[in-house]
C-alpha cells in the first residue's frame, strides 16, 4: 500500500506570504507618513517646548516612517548607507519645517544662511535617498552591459545628482531666482555631468 504524500502548499500562497509582510510594512510606513503631515500642520506646532509630548510623538513617527520606507530598500538592494540618509534627511528637513521660523531675506542674508543650510542639506539627504531606487532600476532597463547595469556606485552616483538638482533648486530659490527656465538649467547641468561619467569612469569588473 502506497502511503499518502504530504500535501502540498499551493504556489500562489506562497507568493500571498512572501508579499504579505511587504504590505505591512507598507500601510505601517503610509499611516506614519499621514500622521507626521497631520501634525505637521497642526496649528501652534512650532511653538511648543523642545520636549513637549507633541513634538517627541513627532520626532519619533518621522523616525519610524523614514525607517519603515527606507529600511526594506536597503535590505532589497543590499546597499548600506540609504536608511541612515534617508532617516537623517527626513529628520533634518521635516524639523526645518516644523520648528524653525522661515527666513525673510535672501540666501545670502547671513542671519537666515544656517536656516537656508539645514533646509537645503535636509533636502539633498532626503532627494538622494528616494532617488536611488528609481536610479538603480531604470539603469537596469536601459543599460546592456551587466557590470553598468548592476552598479550601485553608479545609482548612487545619480541619486545624488538628483539630490543636487534640487539642493540648486532651492538654493536659486532662496536668491530668489528660481523660475522654469533657472530649472531646466539645472537640471541639463546633472545630465550632462552624468553623461560625462558614464563615458568616461567604468564600472567595476
Amino acid at each position: 500500500m502506497i502511503p499518502d504524500s504530504p500535501p502540498t502548499r499551493p504556489s500562489g500562497l506562497r507568493g500571498i506570504t512572501i508579499r504579505r509582510p511587504m504590505l505591512l510594512l507598507a500601510t505601517a510606513a503610509g499611516l506614519c507618513w499621514a500622521s507626521v503631515l497631520a501634525i505637521l500642520i497642526s496649528p501652534n506646532l512650532g511653538t511648543l517646548p523642545p520636549f513637549a509630548p507633541l513634538r517627541v510623538i513627532f520626532y519619533a513617527l518621522v523616525l519610524a516612517a523614514a525607517l519603515l520606507t527606507f529600511v526594506p530598500v536597503q535590505m532589497a538592494m543590499r546597499t548600506p548607507g540609504v536608511a541612515f540618509q534617508g532617516a537623517c534627511g527626513s529628520l533634518v528637513l521635516l524639523y526645518a519645517l516644523a520648528f524653525i521660523p522661515p527666513p525673510t531675506g535672501p540666501i545670502y542674508f547671513l542671519p537666515d544662511l544656517p536656516v537656508y543650510l539645514i533646509f537645503l542639506g535636509g533636502l539633498f539627504a532626503l532627494g538622494s535617498a528616494l532617488a536611488l531606487p528609481a536610479a538603480y532600476l531604470i539603469g537596469t532597463k536601459i543599460f546592456h552591459y551587466r557590470a553598468k547595469k548592476y552598479d550601485t556606485r553608479r545609482a548612487w552616483r545619480q541619486a545624488h545628482e538628483f539630490g543636487a538638482a534640487l539642493a540648486a533648486c532651492g538654493a536659486l530659490a532662496g536668491l530668489r531666482v528660481l523660475n522654469p527656465l533657472s530649472a531646466v538649467v539645472v537640471l541639463l547641468i546633472a545630465v550632462v555631468s552624468e553623461i560625462l561619467f558614464l563615458a568616461y569612469v567604468k564600472p567595476p569588473a
